[in-house]
C-alpha cells in the first residue's frame, strides 16, 4: 500500500520572483504522476492543513502567532524580523506564507496516521522543511515538518523511528530537535562545506546523529557505496518501527544550489533498499531548484515507492508536463529533462574520503552495537 498526499495550496505559490522557490514542485510533480496515469483516486488523499495547536507541538506559541500574523498582514515588523527570522531574503512574506507550510505539516500528521494504523508507504512531497527552529524560520523552512511528523509517530506508539536526510543540505533543524534522542536515529549525507555549515563526521548530536558529509562532484558509484555500508546498517541496526526518508531533489547535478553529481536514480535506489527494513515508511520532499529535476526525481520517487513501471518513452501528456515548466532565470534545459523521467546514470570514481568516512561511521556502529 502507498499513499500520495497532496494539496492545491502549492498551485501558483512563490516564495518571490527573485527566490529560488519562484518555481512549480509539488504541483508539477502531481501534474506529471497524473499524466502517467500514477494518481487513480484511491492512492490520493488531500492534505488537511495542521491546527497551531498542532504545530506547538514544537514550535514555541508566540512563533507559530507570529507566522499566522505575518501572512495576515503581508508585513512583519523590524522586531519580528530579528526575533523569529520573518520577512528576510530566505524566509520572505508571501500570501500563502502560513498556509502552505502548515499544509505540509498537515500532510506529514496524516502521513504518520496512515502508517500508525494500516502499515505502508506515505509520500508527502511538501514536506521535508528540515531546517526550520523551534522559534524562527531558516532556510527556506517555516515550519518544521519532519520533526511535527516523527513526533507524532513516537505519539501514536512506534518506539523508534529511523530519518534518513538524503538532501545537498545538513538537516540541522532535524538533528537540533532529537539532539540525544534514543527514540530517533538521525542519519544525514550531505554537501561538505555547504550552508548551514553543520554536519560535521564528529557530530553526534549525543549519539542521535551519524552525519557523513561529502565533497563535490559526489556521484552514484558513490551514492551507492554510502547507501549500502553505512546507511542501511545504521537503519537496521536501529531496529526501526518506522523510516522518514527526507529526498530532497537539490542533490543531482542539474540543480543550481548545490555542487553534487547525482541522477535521480540515488534517490530511487534510496527509496527501494529502505522500504525493506521497516514496516511503515514516509517518504517527503526537501530541497531542489530546478523544476524538471524535481518533478522527474519525485516522480520518479512515487513510481519506485509504489510499484509502477517507468517506461522509456513517456506519454504526451507527461511530455506536455514537463514542457510547460518554466524556470525565468536559466531558460530551457537539455532534451532529457524535457523527454524523460529516469536519468541516465552518472557513475564515477570511488574517492578515498568517502570510503574514509564511512568506514569512520561503521566504526562508531559496531561499537555501540
Amino acid at each position: 500500500m502507498a499513499i500520495f498526499i497532496g494539496s492545491e495550496i502549492y498551485r501558483g505559490s512563490r516564495y518571490g520572483a527573485l527566490h529560488p522557490l519562484s518555481i512549480e514542485r509539488v504541483p508539477a510533480v502531481i501534474d506529471l504522476c497524473r499524466a502517467m496515469g500514477w494518481l487513480p483516486a484511491r492512492d490520493w488523499r488531500v492534505s488537511p492543513r495542521a491546527k497551531p495547536a498542532a504545530l506547538t507541538d514544537f514550535h514555541a506559541p508566540d512563533y507559530v502567532a507570529a507566522l499566522q500574523a505575518a501572512e495576515a498582514a503581508g508585513a512583519v515588523s523590524d522586531q519580528t524580523r530579528d526575533r523569529h527570522g520573518l520577512g528576510t531574503l530566505s524566509n520572505p512574506i508571501f500570501p500563502e506564507m502560513y498556509r502552505r507550510p502548515a499544509t505540509a505539516v498537515g500532510g506529514g500528521l496524516l502521513a504518520a496516521e496512515i502508517v500508525a494504523a494500516e502499515g505502508g508507504a506515505v509520500f508527502n512531497p511538501g514536506g521535508g522543511t528540515h531546517h526550520a527552529l523551534a522559534d524562527r524560520a531558516s532556510g527556506f523552512c517555516f515550519l518544521n515538518e519532519p520533526v511535527l511528523t516523527i513526533r507524532h509517530l513516537l505519539r501514536l506508539g512506534m518506539r523508534r523511528v529511523a530519518y534518513v536526510d538524503i538532501d545537498a543540505h545538513h538537516g540541522d533543524g532535524v538533528e537540533i530537535a532529537f539532539d540525544g534522542s534514543e527514540q530517533v536515529r538521525v542519519i544525514s549525507v550531505h554537501e561538505a562545506r555547504r550552508w548551514p555549515f553543520t554536519g560535521a563526521l564528529e557530530d553526534r548530536a549525543g549519539g542521535a546523529a551519524f552525519n557523513l558529509p561529502v565533497p563535490r562532484d559526489f556521484n552514484d558509484a558513490e551514492f551507492a557505496h554510502v547507501l549500502q555500508e553505512m546507511i542501511l546498517p545504521a537503519v537496521a541496526a536501529f531496529r526501526p518501527d518506522a523510516i522518514f526518508l527526507q529526498c530532497g531533489a537539490d542533490a543531482v547535478l542539474e540543480d543550481p544550489l548545490a555542487r553534487l553529481a547525482l541522477s535521480n536514480n540515488a534517490h530511487a535506489s534510496a527509496v527501494r533498499e529502505l522500504r525493506a527494513l521497516a514496516p511503515r515508511m514516509i517518504v517527503s520532499g526537501g530541497g531542489g531548484y530546478n523544476p524538471w529535476t524535481v518533478a522527474r526525481c519525485w516522480s520518479l520517487v512515487w513510481a519506485t515507492l509504489s510499484g509502477r513501471e517507468v517506461p522509456e518513452h513517456l506519454p504526451a501528456g507527461a511530455l506536455g508536463v514537463l514542457g510547460r515548466q518554466v524556470w525565468a532565470r536559466r531558460g530551457r534545459p537539455s532534451e532529457a529533462l524535457l523527454t524523460t523521467l529516469r536519468d541516465a546514470p552518472r557513475e564515477g570514481q570511488l574517492r578515498d574520503e568517502i570510503r574514509s568516512g564511512v568506514a569512520a561511521l561503521r566504526a562508531r556502529l559496531r561499537a555501540e552495537v
